[in-house]
C-alpha cells in the first residue's frame, strides 16, 4: 500500500505513517475550527483549510478525477497534505472515492450533490478573482483548464443573432477553444477545428485582450500574436470590473 492509500484509508483524526520514498514521518493533524455558531464559519471549518477549495476547483472543473490528475492540477501541494485533505472532504461528504472499473482501476474521487452545491462559490471566486489576474509573478503556475474557468465567467455574446464564432487560445498547457453560439460563450480545452480567429503567447496578455484591458496594438508588443478576424473579440469580449482602492 503506497502513502497515498494508507492516508486516505486511515480513521484516526492523528495519523503518523512512514513515507518510504522520502524515508520521512508525516503527520497530520486534526482541521481546525472557528467554534462559531455562523453558516459562514462553518462552512470555512470545511472548505476554508489551505488547498481545501482549490481541491474542489479541479474536481468541479475536470470531473471525476485520479488521484494523479489532482496531483498535476495543484502543483506546489506535498503528496501527503493532498491526501489528507481529501479524506477531510469525504468525512465532509463533499467528495466521494470510488473505484474506476479496468482500464482505469484505480480510485476517482469525484464531488457529491453536496459538494456540487459549491459551484456558485467558485464561480463567484472567478469573478471576484479575475481582476487580481492583471499580473503574473514570474514563478506563478498555468494551467489552461484554470483560465476557461475564468474565462467562462466573465466572457458574454454580445451578438447572439449572428453566426457561431470560435477563438482558439494556444496558451497555457493546453489550447483552449472558445465558443459563442446563440448568445452564450462555451469554452473547452482541445484545439479548434476552423477557428475565425487564433491567439498565442503569454496567458496574462491573452487574458488582457479577451477582459478589454489590452488591444491587440499592445499586446503585439507583449508577445501576443493573432490571426483570423479580429472583430471576434468584440463578439466575445468581457469586462474587467476595477479593483477599489
Amino acid at each position: 500500500m503506497n502513502i497515498e492509500d494508507e492516508v486516505l484509508n486511515h480513521q484516526d483524526k492523528k495519523i503518523k505513517s512512514l513515507d518510504n520514498n522520502h524515508n520521512q514521518t508525516l503527520e497530520f493533524d486534526s482541521m481546525r475550527s472557528y467554534d462559531e455558531y455562523c453558516a459562514i464559519a462553518k462552512s470555512l471549518d470545511v472548505v476554508g483549510d489551505r488547498w481545501t477549495l482549490l481541491i474542489v476547483r479541479e474536481l468541479s472543473l475536470r470531473g471525476a478525477s485520479r488521484y494523479t490528475d489532482l496531483r498535476n492540477g495543484l502543483p506546489g501541494i506535498a503528496s501527503n497534505l493532498l491526501a489528507e485533505r481529501l479524506r477531510e472532504l469525504e468525512h465532509a461528504g463533499v467528495v466521494a472515492r470510488e473505484e474506476a472499473p479496468p482500464p482505469i482501476a484505480t480510485a476517482l474521487f469525484r464531488l457529491t450533490p453536496r459538494g456540487e452545491q459549491l459551484k456558485p462559490v467558485l464561480d463567484g471566486l472567478f469573478r471576484w478573482g479575475v481582476p487580481l489576474m492583471t499580473e503574473q509573478k514570474p514563478d506563478d503556475a498555468v494551467r489552461s483548464h484554470w483560465l476557461a474557468g475564468a474565462l467562462d465567467t466573465m466572457l458574454v455574446d454580445r451578438e447572439p443573432d449572428s453566426p457561431a464564432v470560435t477563438l482558439e487560445l494556444q496558451t497555457g498547457d493546453q489550447p483552449i477553444t472558445i465558443e459563442a453560439r446563440d448568445g452564450v460563450v462555451h469554452t473547452r480545452l482541445g484545439p479548434a477545428e476552423s477557428p475565425d480567429l487564433t491567439l498565442s503567447g503569454s496567458p496574462n496578455p491573452i487574458m488582457g485582450v479577451l477582459l478589454g484591458v489590452l488591444d491587440l496594438a499592445s499586446a503585439k508588443g507583449k508577445g501576443v500574436d493573432h490571426h483570423g478576424n479580429p472583430a471576434v473579440l468584440d463578439r466575445i469580449r468581457g469586462e474587467l470590473e476595477a479593483t477599489p482602492g
